[in-house]
């Protein structure tokens, strides 16, 4: 019988402790609307983007993982970067090209200046014509 009246002091206590604790908890809000996280874009403005900025960039997380509009950000500017870089080896290849052939059917640097030029060597018949 003793264990009947334990038993009901205490969920007696507990159901009060309950109530205070949900009725008279305070004038402040339980749970603080916090703003959702977002992207502070990590990727510098001023100078081209490396391989640390990338490992170093953390996209915040969604309820069902990343926010697509996030990634979509960081995508875009990493697409835009890496086709910058593309358009400037494109153009400094081109210019490497022309140099060589500038460099192949230029003028012969070693040559001296006095000498004739060289008749082409060809093969022979054998009474001494072409």
């Amino acid at each position: 019988m003793h264990v009947f009246w334990f038993l009901l002091l205490t969920m007696a206590v507990v159901v009060a402790a309950v109530t205070l604790a949900v009725v008279g908890g305070g004038k402040s809000a339980v749970l603080q609307d916090v703003e959702p996280e977002r992207l502070t874009d990590p990727l510098p403005a001023n100078r081209p983007v490396g391989r640390a900025d990338v490992e170093a960039m953390r996209l915040p997380m969604a309820v069902r993982g990343y926010r697509m509009t996030d990634v979509d950000e960081a995508l875009g500017r990493l697409g835009a970067e890496l086709a910058e870089r593309d358009a400037h080896i494109a153009e400094l290849e081109s210019a490497l090209a022309g140099a060589q052939a500038t460099a192949v059917n230029g003028p012969d640097l070693f040559k001296r200046q006095d000498e004739p030029p060289a008749a082409e060597d060809g093969p022979r018949d054998e009474e001494g014509g072409r």
